[in-house]
Parts: structure tokens; C-alpha cells; sequence
């Protein structure tokens, strides 16, 4: 292959990855209703009914407990832990952005729903876009990895203990079961 040719393709691969990216970051959150519609099938995974009995679902409750109050307080947070940047940003999905971002259906009492993980779902969220996972991950779905989760679980939190992302992920595991049609794998 001559110079040149590796040029093109490379500065090629390069526009066709940044107009992916750039493309996601304009999608809309659609809220956890929105993606439970094809993810809550147990022949497909049960996707919405594993988060829902994990503790991402619970997430902004959470900050309504005594405990969360009493940890909000030692951690320099004035009035209530629902209502403050430092606790939010990790409790509710796509906290601090826009209104104009969030679907009809989002809702923040949700906690951190499935597009804090995948991204904002508005351009993805289509079963004809799901069904090709290349696809769905051009229109802006994410398949996270240790610093997508890193974000939140790191020591900004009062309640931080070591994380190991293999064992934590498998705590949260929400695969679509091999053979299952549409979707993709997480």
C-alpha cells in the first residue's frame, strides 16, 4: 500500500469516527421506559428487570435515606443529597445537562438508568438499529467499559471501597442471551 493510500484511509477512518462521535453526543435521553419496551423479555434477557433489582435503579432513593443524609453532611454537602451537583451527578443519569435533552419519558426519580452506562438512546433506540450492533454503536450506543464506570466509582464518593471492574460488572451483568434476536449484547 503507498503512503498516500494509507493517508486516505487513515484520515477517512478518522471523519468517519468523528462524525459518529459527534453525532451521539447530540442524541436525547429517552428514559428508562423507552428502552424497557424490548430489554424486560426473559427469552431476550430480562435487561430492564436485573436493573431494576440492582442498585443503579435505586440510586437517587438512595440519597433520601438517613444514611446518605449523614454521609452527604461529612462530605461538606449542605441540605439535601437530591438536591445537590456533588451527589447527583452519580445518582441520576445525564444530571446537570439540558432540559431540552431529556425525552418525555426520562425521569430522574429513575437514578442511573441504562443510558448512563449506553449513552443517550434517541438515535439507537430503534429495533432496526439495535439489530446491528455496529449500527446502534455509530448512532451513539456505548458499550461500557472500567472508565465509563470509573466515572462515579472512584474516591469523589463518601462510600468509595476499591473497585474491581471484572467483579462488578458481573454483578450487573444484563447480557441478551446468544440466539436472541435484536438488540445487542449488553
Amino acid at each position: 500500500m503507498s503512503k498516500k493510500s494509507f493517508v486516505v484511509m487513515l484520515v477517512s477512518a478518522i471523519v468517519m469516527w468523528l462524525g459518529a462521535h459527534s453525532f451521539a453526543g447530540d442524541n436525547n435521553y429517552v428514559g428508562v421506559d423507552d428502552c424497557k419496551k424490548c430489554h424486560k423479555k426473559d427469552k431476550k434477557g430480562a435487561q430492564y428487570k436485573k436493573w431494576l433489582e440492582g442498585p443503579h435503579a435505586k440510586a437517587y432513593k438512595t440519597l433520601a435515606t438517613d444514611d446518605a443524609k449523614k454521609l452527604a453532611e461529612k462530605a461538606g454537602v449542605k441540605g439535601d443529597p437530591q438536591k445537590s451537583e456533588k451527589c447527583l451527578k452519580c445518582h441520576v443519569t445525564g444530571y446537570g445537562l439540558a432540559a431540552d435533552r431529556f425525552g418525555e419519558k426520562y425521569k430522574k426519580e429513575d437514578g442511573v438508568g441504562c443510558e448512563s452506562c449506553h449513552g443517550a438512546g434517541s438515535a439507537y433506540k430503534k429495533k432496526k438499529v439495535m439489530k446491528d450492533r455496529d449500527k446502534a454503536v455509530a448512532a451513539g450506543l456505548v458499550i461500557p467499559d472500567e472508565k465509563v464506570c470509573t466515572g462515579c466509582h472512584n474516591d469523589e464518593s463518601p462510600t468509595f471501597k476499591e473497585f474491581k471492574f471484572d467483579e462488578r460488572l458481573k454483578e450487573i451483568a444484563h447480557p441478551i442471551p446468544e440466539g436472541a434476536k435484536g438488540g445487542s449484547e449488553e
